[in-house]
């Protein structure tokens, strides 16, 4: 029952945040009986689905799992994960004759464009009789005896249940604040340090100069350090490296640490070489390499003296060889950054689960308040798994 029924400006739930996680929860809250409304600063409503996966929106993972994701609570994604699959997602596009497809490593996208998928939110939302209010900025929020007045731009709305769903600072040409992290200390919430993750890294010096060189050469590696390893492609670009190999390990990635890149991707190149050698004795070694590896990637290697310039294979040992793919299996470099919130695809960190109920998301410091989506401290791999914390947690808060 909504805290003042007779009254237009009374809502059983507020959701603050027009993204993936915000229009889901209104939808499954309307469906259970509660009046919503969705509010938005900005003009137009879920904008990362709009540009996600090329405009085809990666909006889940057949594989999602509770390891798929990072918080300093590892166990805090279970719950909800468990009670809102992909195979849930999966049918829901069904009943909207949505059509999709499995590309690598269990990622979903649209067989059209991502707007099926909001029309689908905004669908549902509606259907459910939950309102959408868009350019509506908040100026206050508060206590009342009964939950919350929030003060916006086109007017102050009382509500029961204050949704926060606003996301975190990733993309802030989209619109991306930290209005979620305000609020959340301003009702005694302690924020996980927000950082950009899923980004690509940029160098300095020398460094950053060859990989300008080779910019738009890929390969496949696995990019790893002492808490992950992902083996994937990566991009050279003028700045640095990109790729999704080098998107996913920049989650675990610390300022000032080194990468470990294995350029070789796991091959057992020393026994390829070594055949290689026997039958093209009188070739060189960069011959060889370029079996394995571009050869602008080779070329640059050697001017790095990271290759030896050995004229014939044939004058190449055994041992030389092993510690040839050695050090092509360990390329050690240390970035300078990342490309930070311009680029970065989600926020790591965030608001901290120690003070969220994983059951329902909702604050255990103040009633009726909860946190969805990105704002919260779990972040998901790169391929759908962060879209699937959005349909998840917000599914979460809807059948508290």
């Amino acid at each position: 029952m909504s805290i003042a029924a007779d009254s237009e400006n009374h809502f059983d739930a507020l959701v603050i945040g027009a993204g993936a996680a915000g229009l889901f929860y209104g939808a499954r809250a309307g469906e259970a009986g509660l009046r919503v409304l969705v509010i938005d600063h900005a003009t137009r409503p879920a904008e990362k689905v709009r540009i996600s996966g090329g405009g085809r929106c990666n909006f889940t993972n057949i594989h999602t799992a509770p390891g798929n994701f990072i918080s300093a609570n590892p166990h805090f994604a279970k719950s909800a994960l468990a009670r809102f699959t992909p195979q849930d997602f999966i049918a829901r596009l069904a009943r909207h004759n949505i059509t999709w497809h499995e590309k690598t490593l269990g990622q979903l996208f649209c067989d059209g464009r991502s707007g099926a998928i909001i029309d689908m939110l905004l669908g549902e939302l509606h259907g459910a009789g939950g309102e959408l209010r868009l350019g509506t900025s908040v100026q206050d929020v508060s206590r009342t005896g009964n939950g919350f007045r929030v003060s916006t731009a086109g007017g102050v709305f009382e509500t029961g249940r204050l949704v926060i769903a606003s996301g975190g600072l990733s993309i802030p040409k989209m619109g991306a604040t930290g209005f979620a992290y305000d609020v959340a200390r301003q009702f005694g919430h302690n924020i996980i340090a927000p950082r950009p993750a899923l980004v690509p890294f940029v160098f300095e010096g020398r460094d950053k100069s060859d990989f300008a060189s080779i910019a738009g050469l890929a390969c496949p590696v696995q990019a790893r350090n002492d808490r992950a390893a992902f083996e994937e492609a990566m991009l050279f670009t003028h700045r640095g490296l990109s790729g999704p190999a080098i998107l996913q390990i920049s989650s675990y990635w610390s300022e000032g640490e080194a990468l470990s890149l294995d350029l070789l991707a796991g091959r057992d190149a020393a026994a390829a070489l070594t055949a290689f050698k026997a039958e093209h004795p009188k070739k060189s070694l960069a011959s060889a390499l370029e079996t394995l590896l571009p050869n602008r990637l080779v070329a640059l290697l050697t001017e790095r003296g990271e290759i030896p310039g050995v004229p014939r294979l044939a004058d190449l040992s055994h041992t030389a060889i092993e510690d040839i793919v050695a050090r092509l299996s360990d390329w050690r470099i240390k970035p300078a950054g990342t490309e930070g919130w311009r680029t970065a695809e989600v926020t790591a960190g965030g608001i901290d689960t120690q003070e969220l109920s994983s059951k329902t998301m909702e604050s255990r410091r103040v009633p009726g308040l909860y946190f969805i989506g990105e704002c919260v401290d779990v972040t998901g791999w790169l391929g759908g798994y962060n879209f699937q914390w959005a349909w998840a947690s917000a599914h979460a808060a809807a059948q508290a």
